[in-house]
């Protein structure tokens, strides 16, 4: 019996040895069991996308917005007293600017004041305010002037013709028409009028035109102009 029990059953020391073991079978055991954890982000720290930049805007984008609708002036028009104008400096928001050309043909600019502009093209206009605003305020400038509306321009036509009044200049043509065109305007000749009897007054000047003989020829603007200001007075036939 004692033989039995010294071979099948654990001696004290045995049994401590294996409540040893036993507890770190438990103490490892949760370690084993335990769910992965997830894993960590690849980064903890967010970008955003770089911002699509704008192309930059060219000077002919710059006139494209210009301040308002403006007029496609013959490359010759000189600007005078009452033109409304638009000026724009390329980049320079702050000095855009629409004005008219006041009694002295001048414009009030930013920076600059008062600048006369009358008896100059839209281009040399454009040249003038270039050179001030580079001389002291701006490194390479680049100006443009563009017509906006022309001035009042009107002429009478008074007399002969069938709608006698006064009539703005044509959009394209404020600088003066051939006498023929204006008398067109007015509605042509009444049927007592006389065409070789026409007086023109400019100012203080008074002249006799005979318009039978512009007919002629054709009514070559040559021969004589209609200009802002003037009366057209058609005379009567005497029979």
């Amino acid at each position: 019996m004692g033989d039995f029990h010294d071979r099948f059953c654990p001696s004290e020391s045995a049994i401590r040895i294996a409540k040893k073991f036993s507890g770190f079978a438990h103490a490892f055991i949760p370690f084993e069991l335990r769910s992965p954890a997830s894993p960590a982000p690849s980064s903890l720290l967010t970008f955003d996308a770089p911002r699509q930049l704008a192309p930059p805007s060219s000077p002919a984008a710059a006139v494209a917005s210009s301040v308002a609708p403006v007029i496609s002036a013959p490359s010759n028009y000189h600007l005078s007293t009452d033109d409304q104008i638009g000026v724009e400096v390329f980049g320079e928001d702050d000095l855009r600017t629409a004005a008219r050309l006041n009694a002295d043909g001048a414009v009030s600019l930013p920076l600059l004041g008062s600048i006369k502009l009358a008896g100059l093209t839209l281009n040399q206009a454009a040249a003038k305010l270039t050179e001030l605003y580079g001389r002291d305020y701006l490194m390479n400038p680049k100006v443009n002037v563009m017509l906006i509306a022309y001035a009042k321009r009107r002429f009478t036509v008074l007399g002969q013709v069938n709608r006698p009044g006064s009539y703005e200049m044509p959009e394209g043509s404020p600088s003066g028409i051939d006498l023929l065109e204006a008398i067109a305007i007015a509605g042509g000749y009444t049927r007592i009028a006389a065409p070789e009897r026409i007086s023109v007054k400019r100012r203080e000047q008074i002249m006799r035109v005979d318009a039978k003989k512009l007919a002629r020829h054709g009514g070559s603007s040559s021969l004589f102009r209609v200009e802002p200001g003037d009366t057209i007075t058609v005379g009567e036939s005497i029979f």
